[in-house]
Parts: C-alpha cells; structure tokens; sequence
C-alpha cells in the first residue's frame, strides 16, 4: 500500500497505522511465512507484541523483498504495521510468502466493519498513541480517523447512487441489482416508492415492468406477490454530462410487508441489498441475464468491471477460504480423478457430480480469476490456476478437468484447457532436446531440475488434450517425455527411476522415491491406453513399462506394500505409491500387456489386501500418504525427514483408483473363470 497517494496531506516524520486481522485454525502457536517490502520505515505488530524493525537496507532499497515468520496464535490475530514517512516513500507491500499455495484472507479488525476483507489505513499522526488498536475496538475508540471512508459525504449522497459511484464526466449507463424476497402468498401488490434522476428502465425477472426517459420523476413499482425470491435490476443512464445527480432512491420495505430486498449474492461485512455494476458506454444494452453473470468480468472498453458496494473505495472481489472444495491445486486434480472413476464404476452419481460441481466452480471463474490477479497482484480466487508457471500449477488438474468433460458439460472447459496446453507448449522450461525441466521454482533448491514426478505433471494432460483436439503434436510430445526423462533418470540396474535429476551438480540423485516412481508407471500406463497401436514409439514405450513393471515388482514388501524409498525396506510402507503399482500393474493385465500376468494378478491383490489391513482404516481414513516432497542426494531425507499425513490429498484418489482397478480386474477375473468352466463343463440341453 503506497500511503503517499492515500494520505497526501502527510508531512515527512508522521505516522501511520496499517491494521488487519487473520484467522488462525491451529490449536497452537504456528508460524506463517510471509513478505515484506518497504517503501518507508516500519514496525510490525503481532497481537500487540512489536515483531520487526525495518533496517536500513530494507528502508532504501525497496525492490528488496524480506521473508518473514510471523507468529500466530488459535483465533483471531492482530497485525499492525506502522510506517514512518520519509521524503523518497511512505508505506509498503506486506503479505502471504506464497500467494499461489498459500493465500491468506486479511479481514478488516474493526467491529465497526465487522466480515469484509482487507485492511484498514490510519490518518497520519505526529506520535504514536500510547495504546495499539486492538480487536473489539470501535474505530473511534482508538482515538483515530481509519480509511477508505465508511460514508458517503451529505453532497455525494444528494448526487445519487451512480453518480458518487461513476461521476457524471462522462455520458454512461450502470445498473443496479437486487433481489425481492416474498413470503407471503396474495394480496395487494407489494409497492416500491422511490425516484430517480436520469433515464431509467426497471426489470422484474427479466420483463420490464418501468421505464421512463425523463431526466427526473417519481418511481413507483408495483410488485405482485409472488411468493419466492425475485430479481430487479434497475438500469440508470447519464446522457449529459452537465448534470449533477444520476441514480435512484427506492425507500426501505416495512417488515410487516412480508417482503425483503436481499443481496443477490452473499457478500461478507455488507449490509447494502444492491450490487453496483458500471460505468458502461451508452448503448452497451446488458440483458438482465448478462448482469446476473458473478462469474464474469464485464468489459467497458477499457479495463473491465465487476460489481461494487454502495460505499467509498470498496470492491466486491470473490475469494475461496474453503480448504478443498473449490480450490485448483494439483493433488486435488489427483483426488477428484480418483472421486469420477469411482463415481462411474459404482453408478454413483453424486460422488460424480460433486467432481463436476467442484472442477466447474474453478473453470467458470478463470477468466475472472486472470482479471482479478492483473487488478491486485494476486487473485483471491483460482490462485494456481491464475498464475500458472509451473507444471504442477495446471497438469495434473487440467488432466481431471478433461475427464470431467467426457462425463458432463464443464463450463469454460476447453478455453480453460487450450491456455493450459499454451502454457506447457509455448512456456514451460525445456531443455535442448525438448525435456521439461524447472529453471525456476519456489526456492533455489529447486531450480535447474528435472523431476520425474512432472511426467504425472504434463503426460496425462497432453494425452487428453491430443485426443480432445485431434492434434497429435501434443500426444507426440507427452511420448518423447517419457523417452527423454528415461535418458537422465532411469537406474537399469534397479529397473527404477531416479526422483531428481540436478543440472547444476550434473548427476541424478540415485534416490528411488516412492510416488515419484509412482507418478511415472501411472502416467505411462494412461498413455499407452491412448497411444495407438500401430504408433511408432509404442513398442518402445511398451518395453519401458514392462521394465519398470519388473523392477518395481522385485521390491514389493512383504505386507503388500511398496517402501517410502523404494529399495530401503527400513523406510515406512507408503500408500501412494503402493496404490499406483496396483493401478498401472492391474490395467496392464486387463490389457494384455504383462507377458507374466500371473506374478502380478498376484501383487495386486497382495498389495490391495496390505492397504486394506494397514492404509486404511473401517471409517476409509487413508494413512502413510507421503507428504509434499523436496528432494535429496540422500535416502535419509525421505526415510526418516519426509514423513506421512493421515488422509493427504496426494494419496486418497490414488487409492480409489487402485481400489477401482483390483474391482475391475476381480471381475473380469471372475468372467474369465466363469467362461472356462462353462467350457469344460457345458450345460445340456
């Protein structure tokens, strides 16, 4: 926030207050990874507690970006920043580390403005105040002036409701809308009273029920009581831009009426029933419907525009604090895959629908979601999905996302789709031969990498993507993949794969990592169902499989399990991974492809019988689900630092996945069997 635009009657030397508060779920004290960049002198407070001072350096370089860990207690936490101005900056940038995985909801810390998000701004002040603000505060209780404004001046309220939201320089149209709720049946119609300044036409669920071209005059609506929930959008237009009043004025509904005016969608902290949406250019013509359109960014032929409050400097912005449902992130892609296979082999349609509903919560909002981040620097919604710069940002789901389509109709799906295979074939870190690597990544470690878990990444998307299009390039692509990532970090002693090959020390780590050798026979497996026969690859890419297969097979455990690190019995019995063997092994013997298909008939039923006894509990938790990995030259990183989380998202739609494809084999087996004795011991006639 640059306090020098917000508070330009500062003088050099005063003070101001930047206060939010954030929520904290776990039960005890926890730390946050946060950033910092200052553009002025600045202390933080963390529920009253001084936590940083700025230093010099930070103070004068302000493109310097300083990681914080900020300390947080179960509940509500205050933070406040106190900026100093200077004469070269007043102010900062201060937020999640990780605005992608990690997005953090401030909400504003006054009772007086209780549920909206964001934070609240002080007047400048020559000294600080002998007391911090603090939860349960009214705002003048502090003894301050807070900003934006909660109200609106007496001569903005007598200009009307567009023009102290839109001005009146320019000739343009806005609409307003609300939603009339009915709860009692018959009588006299229901009568709005009111009036407006400026051209205006009203529509009632869809039909125009007022209209008038008049620059001013009376407005009464008639409403016949019907009982339920109804929309009115009142469209209001400024065609001189002489005038100083532009809106309408409808007065409150009594309660005993047996109607309300209701926001037509939630929106937190406001009381105000009407969303706000403008300026357009005259002529602009919005159907009702198009104005009841949340998920949309409106176009004015400039920046683009979303609803708004009746209140200064407020903005309506979606954002998505729900853990899982709703949220873009690839080991969800992993869990709602495994939820719509699962869903299809048990008729379930509600395990399928939840898929839906959750995959086209994301894709509608996409284009929203790239408005939003473009206006605020990070979106509140659609994070990942919004900022794509990584495979593990839009493979993996966009790879669900497609399968969800050949189930039901996903809105927005392929445009969501195409800019997902943009980004992988137009953007995505490549080496010279044309192998994903990751030049970037969110810590130095990562960079300059190969992971074979980017197989998982970019395979199965590419495969659908080919198939959706008819473009083969792309299935070409997820083919040569698996070739080159066999070059840097296939061990053919071991018949294993390497999780990581590091370019700047010039070796792969040697390290069999569970789910990463997982990711790879997976992600094989769904691109031989694809890859055609006659493909000039595939009995190459066949004879890839089988070697793995055989390699993986050697180091099943004793219980039925894979290990952590796969040739280290010592290392825990991992879910995951045990889940993807029995996933690709199953589907490579339904399919013909396992030349001794007996051996692994019985893996798969030995490992399924160990998940079963050890991995999964009679309430279906999944447990020994390895955690979000980095990576190491040493097998002690993921034996013994990298442990397990009960029920984790990398793990549970792997595991309904391999429960669906023993099921499968368990029947086709039982055909099989069937049809052979049927054979040997034909029924007379």
């Amino acid at each position: 926030m640059c306090l020098c635009e917000r508070l330009p009657e500062a003088t050099t030397g005063s003070y101001a207050y930047v206060w939010g508060k954030l929520w904290s779920g776990q039960p005890q004290e926890t730390k946050l990874n946060m950033s910092l960049i200052c553009y002025s002198p600045v202390k933080i407070y963390v529920n009253g507690a001084l936590f940083f001072t700025s230093d010099l350096h930070q103070e004068l370089f302000p493109e310097r970006r300083t990681a914080l860990q900020i300390p947080v207690q179960y509940g509500w936490n205050d933070v406040i920043l106190q900026f100093v101005k200077t004469d070269v900056g007043f102010g900062g940038a201060f937020g999640t580390g990780s605005f992608k995985n990690f997005p953090l909801h401030f909400i504003v810390p006054s009772h007086d403005r209780n549920g909206m998000e964001g934070w609240l701004y002080s007047e400048a002040f020559e000294e600080p105040p002998a007391e911090l603000p603090r939860q349960g505060m009214t705002e003048e209780e502090t003894g301050l002036t807070w900003y934006p404004r909660q109200h609106w001046s007496d001569l903005e309220n007598h200009s009307g409701v567009f023009a102290r939201l839109y001005g009146t320089e320019e000739q343009a149209e806005a609409y307003a809308w609300t939603t009339i709720a009915v709860n009692k049946r018959g009588g006299t119609p229901l009568l709005l009273k009111g009036r407006h300044d400026g051209p205006i036409t009203v529509y009632l669920d869809g039909a125009i029920i007022y209209e008038s071209k008049a620059a001013e005059g009376e407005l009464i609506l008639p409403i016949q009581r019907r009982f339920g929930v109804h929309h009115l959008i009142i469209k209001g237009a400024c065609l001189d831009s002489s005038v100083s009043r532009w809106g309408f004025h409808l007065e409150e509904i009594e309660q005993e009426s047996g109607a309300a005016l209701i926001s037509p969608y939630p929106v937190a902290g406001s009381r105000d029933p009407y969303l706000y949406l403008g300026p357009f250019e005259p002529g602009t013509n919005l159907t009702p419907a198009q104005v009841q359109e949340v998920h949309r960014v409106f176009d004015d032929g400039k920046r683009g525009v979303y609803y708004e409050l009746d209140q200064p400097r407020t903005t309506i912005r979606p954002y998505l604090e729900n853990t899982h449902y709703g949220k873009w992130n690839y080991p969800l892609g992993v869990t709602l895959l495994g939820l719509l296979h699962t869903g299809t082999e048990l008729g379930r349609e509600d395990y399928i629908r939840y898929g839906v509903d959750h995959i086209s919560l994301s894709t509608t909002f996409d284009q929203y979601g790239l408005w939003d981040r473009a206006m605020y620097g990070a979106a509140g919604i659609n994070n990942q999905l919004s900022a794509i710069d990584s495979l593990d940002d839009c493979g993996s789901f966009g790879a669900t996302m497609m399968a969800a389509m050949d189930l039901a109709d996903i809105p927005y799906g392929r445009e969501t789709a195409d800019r997902i295979a943009a980004y992988i074939t137009e953007e995505q870190e490549r080496l010279e031969d044309g192998a994903f690597f990751r030049q970037r990544g969110s810590g130095e470690m990562r960079q300059e990498t190969m992971w074979c878990d980017d197989l998982y990444m970019s395979t199965p998307f590419l495969s659908r993507y080919a198939r959706l299009t008819g473009d083969t390039s792309y299935l070409e692509d997820a083919v040569q993949q698996f070739l080159l990532f066999r070059k840097y970090l296939y061990i053919p002693k071991l018949q294993v794969m390497s999780h990581v090959y590091d370019f700047v020390r010039g070796s792969a780590t040697g390290i069999p990592w569970g789910r990463g050798n997982g990711w790879v026979l997976f992600s094989l497996t769904e691109l031989l169902e694809i890859l055609p026969e006659n493909h000039a690859k595939r009995t190459e890419l066949m004879s890839f499989y089988r070697d793995l297969c055989e390699g993986y097979l050697r180091l099943q455990g004793e219980n039925g399990l894979w290990h952590q690190v796969l040739n280290r019995p010592d290392s825990y019995e991992e879910s995951s991974c045990t889940s993807m063997f029995i996933y690709a092994y199953a589907k490579g013997i339904r399919n013909g492809w396992l030349t001794a298909p007996a051996l692994y008939i019985d893996a798969v039923f030995q490992g399924w019988r160990g998940l079963t006894r050890i991995a999964i509990d009679a309430k279906g938790n999944i447990y020994g689900v390895c955690r979000g990995s980095g990576y190491s030259f040493t097998a002690a990183y993921y034996k013994d630092d990298l442990g397990w989380n009960l029920n984790d998202t990398h793990g549970i739609g792997i595991v309904l996945l391999a429960g669906v494809e023993t099921l499968r084999l368990q029947n086709e087996l039982k055909k099989t069997e069937a049809a052979e004795a049927a054979v040997v011991s034909p029924r007379s006639s």
